[in-house]
């Protein structure tokens, strides 16, 4: 990013443009490792290649296609960032929040956040899907560190950084489309290595349910914006320690594939009841 310019001015400039090619959203979607499939399923779908959005970083992991993908789910108009960027890419933290204040500047007032996470929870196997409902930041990072974007206060509250009522609509979207959705607690580590068991046995002691490398910096930046905030994760792999084979990114992008017709159908539900919850403008 430019370092003479201050961040409201870069998100300036890239509202601008993608306004200029699609009109704005009131729900967005971050779509995590193995998971950009739901936004080809959009209607009506423009789709702009994050290279040619004004100051946004470039993406280098597989899985994640690197596109804001703009469409319609029925009468809802929906923003997906189709893969995201990561701390662990040598990002600034600005950087990896870029995109998500991106859609609350082009209307967004709920996002709905996926990704690809490490089951740590007796009961959940890869192939699970559960809803977060609160993180542990053990990143080290933090995107609002420096000034303060106006936006939102300087201290902003994360009592509730997953919103109750897109718990609920997540269970109703389950059960809808006969899902057995779990919920848990989401641990965020820095990576891009895996954890080690020891790292997963003090994840366990600190009440972690799940384990991942991404999604609580963009939490943290959407609530202190106001944003209401759910979240998802799909459980691709048995974290270090738990189970005999060794981790690798290729069985996350599998394992996430392979549900993606499940995955799609669930997405698709909540986004139509987190627009029911969220009303008139």
């Amino acid at each position: 990013m430019a370092a003479a310019e201050s961040p409201p001015n870069l998100l300036v400039q890239a509202r601008n443009l993608v306004l200029n090619r699609a009109s704005g959203a009131e729900v967005g979607v971050v779509l995590g490792s193995g998971l950009g499939a739901f936004a080809d399923t959009l209607a009506g779908l423009v789709r702009i290649p994050y290279p040619d959005i004004p100051n946004f970083a470039e993406v280098r992991v597989p899985g994640h296609a690197g596109n804001l993908c703009l469409g319609r789910i029925g009468d809802v108009h929906v923003a997906c960032l189709q893969g995201r960027v990561h701390l662990y890419e040598g990002h600034a933290p600005d950087e990896v929040v870029f995109g998500v204040r991106l859609l609350h500047e082009i209307g967004c007032r709920a996002v709905l956040l996926t990704n690809a996470a490490g089951g740590i929870r007796a009961d959940l196997a890869p192939g699970d899907l559960m809803v977060i409902t609160d993180h542990l930041n053990l990143m080290g990072r933090n995107p609002l560190v420096g000034p303060n974007d106006p936006a939102g206060p300087r201290f902003p509250d994360l009592t509730r950084a997953y919103d109750p009522e897109l718990l609920v609509a997540a269970d109703r979207a389950a059960t809808g489309i006969g899902v057995r959705l779990k919920r848990g607690v989401y641990a965020a580590m820095l990576g891009p290595s895996y954890e080690t068991p020891a790292e997963v046995r003090m994840l366990q002691i600190l009440g972690a349910d799940a384990v991942g490398m991404s999604t609580v910096p963009e939490v943290i930046a959407l609530r202190q914006r106001g944003v209401r905030v759910g979240a998802m994760s799909s459980i691709t792999n048995l974290a270090a320690g738990l189970a005999a084979a060794p981790l690798d990114h290729g069985e996350v992008e599998a394992t996430a594939c392979a549900g993606r017709a499940r995955f799609v159908a669930l997405l698709t539900r909540w986004v139509t009841e987190t627009a029911a919850i969220l009303g008139g403008p």
